[in-house]
C-alpha cells in the first residue's frame, strides 16, 4: 500500500534525541554579571562541552557561553555516527594534501572513536554507544574503482577496512567498504554527561546567553547581548559557524548546508551496521534501540541552507528512498541539522588567524562531527597546554587552499554574490492581496518594503525584516522548520524574529513605520 507521507510527516519537525531527554535536561543559568576566566569558550555543543572538560582536567578554569540550550543545536540534530569512515575522503587527501597530512586525518579520527569510548567507560556514561561496522556502497559501476582507492589508502594510514560484495540490505550494490571498530551513540546522554562531568570539576557553563561583540585588550573580551562582559586570556570559539568571522574571512570559506533525517518504525529488523552511499544523492542508515522499539534513522536530502525550497518535500524524499526496502509503520520523529563547510572538505581547527596566539576556532565539521569534535578538543587542549599538537598542520585554519578548493571557493562565493543581490529585486506581492493559512508564511510587499509575514497556528500575523542582520542577505521562508533561513551564509530565525543559528548574533526588527502599518494590517485581518 502507497505510504501516505504527508499524515505520517503530519507533526511538527522533532529531534528524538532531544525529546528523550526533555524530562531530566539539566538546567544551567544564563550569566547576569562581568566574569573573568583562564579560557572562554564560545558554544555549547559537543566540541565545546568536550574541549571545556578536557581543559579542565589540565587545572585551568574555564567558562562555556551558550546561547540557547546546551546541546541543543546541531549536536541534538545528528545522526550521531562515531566514524573514521567520512564517504570516500582518503584518497582524496592523499591527492590533495599528500600522505603526511592525509595520515594526520586518518590518525586524528580513528584517535577520537578510542577517546570517546574510553570517556564512556571511565565517566560511567550510560550513552547507548555500541560498537558498529560502518559501510560505504555504490550502486553505480562508476564508483567500483574509486571503492578499492579508499580501501588501499585507508589500509596504509592503518585503518581496519575490507571490500565486501554486499550488505545485509535488499540493494542491488556494486561493492562496498566495511570499516570495523566504529561506534554510535545517544550525543545528548553523552554530552550532558561529559558536561556534568566538566561542572563537578570546577567548570562554570552559562545558557541562554549570547555572545555578540569581541573585543581585544590586555585579554580578550566577549559581550553578551545583555551588556555583561566576560574576560579571559585564552577564547575558543566553538559556535558551530563562528560568531565572529570577520578575522580569517571565515564568511567566506564557510558555507552551511542543511540535511534531514526521518526516524521510522518498520516492521523489518533492521541488520544492525552503519551505511551510507557514494553516488549522489546521499542517502544514510543506522539504527536506534528506545524503550519503544527500535527506529530507523534514515538520512540525506542536503542542500544549501536557505535554498530549499519547499523544505517538506525532503523529508518525502527519504521515505520515498526507504519504501522499496522497508514496510514502514510510522515516522514518530523527524528533524534538519546545519553542517559548516569548508572550501577544502577539512575542518578548520587551530589559530584562528596566524597573528592571533590566543583566540582559537573550531569550526567546518561537515557531516563528521561526532569525532571531528573530539579530535578537535584534543588538538587545541594540546595547543594550549603544551603549544603543539601532532594533527595541527591538516586542521591549520591558515592553510593553502589548493587549485580545486579554490573553485569550490570562487562557486560558493559567486552563489553568495548572487543571491545577495538577486534578493534584493524579486518581485513582491502585496499583503492585502495574498492569503495565508494557519503555519505558512510568505515574503510581501509591505507598504513598500520587503517583510515576511507568517501566520500561527492561533491565525495572528507576525511580520518581520526579512534582510539578515549578518551582512544584508534575504531571507527564505523554510515550510518545515517555519524559519527564515539566509541563503548566503546559512543564520535561521524563528517565525518571531529570533536567532536560531549563526552566524546572526542580532534579531530581525523592522522600521518603526513598517512596525506601524504591520500591526494595523494585522488588526484589520
Amino acid at each position: 500500500m502507497k505510504l501516505d507521507k504527508a499524515k505520517l510527516l503530519a507533526s511538527a519537525p522533532d529531534s528524538y534525541w532531544i525529546d528523550s531527554m526533555k524530562d531530566i535536561f539539566p538546567s544551567y543559568p544564563a550569566l547576569h554579571e562581568d566574569a573573568k576566566a583562564d579560557v572562554i569558550i564560545v558554544g555549547g555543543g559537543i566540541a565545546g562541552i568536550t574541549c571545556a572538560y578536557l581543559l579542565s582536567k589540565e587545572g585551568l578554569s574555564v567558562t562555556v557561553l551558550e546561547a540557547n540550550r546546551l546541546a541543543c543545536g546541531t549536536t541534538g540534530h545528528t545522526t550521531a555516527k562515531i566514524t573514521s569512515q567520512h564517504n570516500l575522503i582518503y584518497y582524496k587527501l592523499l591527492k590533495q594534501l599528500g600522505a603526511e597530512l592525509a595520515k594526520q586525518y586518518a590518525d586524528a579520527n580513528q584517535t577520537a572513536i578510542l577517546e570517546i569510548k574510553k570517556l564512556t567507560e571511565t565517566l560511567n556514561i550510560n550513552c547507548d554507544f555500541v560498537s558498529q561496522p560502518a559501510f560505504v556502497y555504490t550502486e553505480s559501476e562508476d564508483y567500483i574503482n574509486p571503492l578499492h582507492e579508499e580501501l588501499n589508502t585507508a589500509l596504509n594510514f592503518g585503518i581496519k577496512a575490507d571490500y565486501v560484495d554486499s550488505i545485509p540490505f535488499p540493494f542491488t550494490i556494486k561493492g562496498a567498504l566495511r570499516f570495523d571498530n566504529q561506534a554510535q551513540f545517544h550525543p545528548l546522554k553523552y554530552s550532558l554527561s561529559l558536561a556534568g562531568a566538566f561542572t563537578e570539576n570546577g567548570g562554570k557553563i552559562f545558557e541562554k546567553t549570547r555572545v555578540v561583540e569581541l573585543a581585544k585588550d590586555e585579554q580578550y573580551a566577549v559581550i553578551t547581548d545583555e551588556g555583561h562582559r566576560v574576560s579571559s586570556d585564552i577564547l575558543i570559539i566553538a559556535s558551530h559557524y563562528p560568531f565572529y568571522n570577520k578575522a580569517g574571512m571565515y564568511f567566506s570559506r564557510i558555507y552551511q548546508q542543511r540535511s534531514y533525517v526521518a526516524a521510522v518504525r518498520a516492521k523489518e529488523k533492521y541488520p544492525g551496521g552503519m551505511y551510507i552511499n557514494a553516488e549522489e544523492p546521499v542517502h544514510s542508515l543506522r539504527s536506534h534501540t528506545t524503550h519503544d522499539g527500535e527506529l530507523i534513522l534514515l538520512g540525506g536530502a542536503q542542500h544549501k541552507s536557505g535554498q530549499g525550497g519547499n523544505t517538506k518535500k525532503n523529508y518525502e524524499e527519504l521515505l520515498d528512498f526507504a519504501e522499496p526496502y522497508f514496510n514502514i509503520t510510522g515516522v514518530p520523529y523527524h528533524w534538519s541539522t546545519q553542517d559548516c563547510m569548508t572550501v577544502d572538505g577539512l575542518p578548520y581547527v587551530g589559530n584562528m588567524t596566524s597573528d592571533t596566539p590566543n583566540l582559537y576556532i573550531t569550526t567546518g565539521f561537515g557531516k563528521w562531527g561526532m569525532t571531528n569534535s573530539m579530535a578537535s578538543a584534543m588538538l587545541l587542549r594540546d595547543l594550549i597546554t603544551k603549544g603543539d599538537s601532532p594533527w595541527k598542520d591538516v586542521y591549520n585554519p591558515s592553510r593553502h587552499t589548493k587549485a580545486a578548493s579554490a573553485l569550490t571557493f570562487a562557486a560558493e562565493n559567486f552563489n553568495v554574490a548572487e543571491k545577495l543581490i538577486g534578493g534584493k529585486f524579486q518581485p513582491l506581492t502585496k499583503l492585502e492581496n495574498i492569503e495565508l493559512v494557519p503555519g505558512e508564511g510568505k515574503v510581501v510587499d509591505l507598504d513598500g518594503k520587503r517583510a515576511g509575514v507568517y501566520m500561527d497556528d492561533e491565525g495572528v500575523r507576525h511580520i518581520v525584516n526579512t534582510t539578515c542582520t549578518h551582512m544584508g542577505c534575504e531571507l527564505n521562508w523554510n515550510p518545515a522548520e517555519r524559519t527564515w533561513d539566509c541563503p548566503c551564509h546559512g543564520s535561521r530565525f524563528s517565525c518571531t524574529g529570533k536567532v536560531i543559528d549563526s552566524p546572526a548574533v542580532n534579531e530581525l526588527s523592522m522600521d518603526e513605520d513598517v512596525n506601524t502599518v504591520g500591526k494595523l494590517l494585522n488588526e484589520d485581518f
